[in-house]
């Protein structure tokens, strides 16, 4: 996995998660971001891929954006119809998900949590996630 930080959109494959979900016709992005979740939520117990784990976190990070009092995403790797005030059509039951899958992410069997945890950043890395997750569940708490 190519790293550069600890945001949710600074790595190759979260980059690439967001060109996808960038081309896709506004009607499917809800489906996508729900996917990333579910894609997660599937592998069960089985060791979780990296490349699933940073799929969710990117779309964790869309999902806060778009719930009440979340924060404006502004990296340069997200998707641009976000960046350029666009959104995204959030299903009511997405948080929840978004929070569940979060938590596996950092949770046993994780090749996120397992690549973090043999460097400097893990905390740093932990604590976007963990915010990530604590304003989803603020926003869920205010519908």
């Amino acid at each position: 996995m190519g790293t550069w930080d600890i945001g949710p959109f600074d790595n190759d494959s979260a980059a690439d998660w967001c060109g996808d979900l960038e081309d896709a016709t506004p009607a499917l992005r809800p489906a996508m971001v729900r996917s990333a979740f579910t894609a997660v939520l599937d592998n069960g117990d089985d060791y979780l891929d990296s490349d699933l784990a940073v799929d969710a976190i990117a779309a964790a990070a869309i999902v806060a954006s778009q719930l009440p009092g979340g924060a404006a995403i502004t990296s340069p790797y997200a998707p641009e119809f976000l960046l350029d005030g666009g959104s995204i059509d959030v299903a009511g039951d997405v948080p929840a998900l978004a929070v569940r899958a979060l938590d596996r992410i950092v949770g046993d069997d994780s090749e996120w949590h397992e690549l973090w945890a043999e460097t400097e950043e893990e905390a740093p890395a932990l604590a976007v996630v963990h915010q990530l997750r604590a304003s989803i569940d603020a926003a869920v708490t205010q519908l």
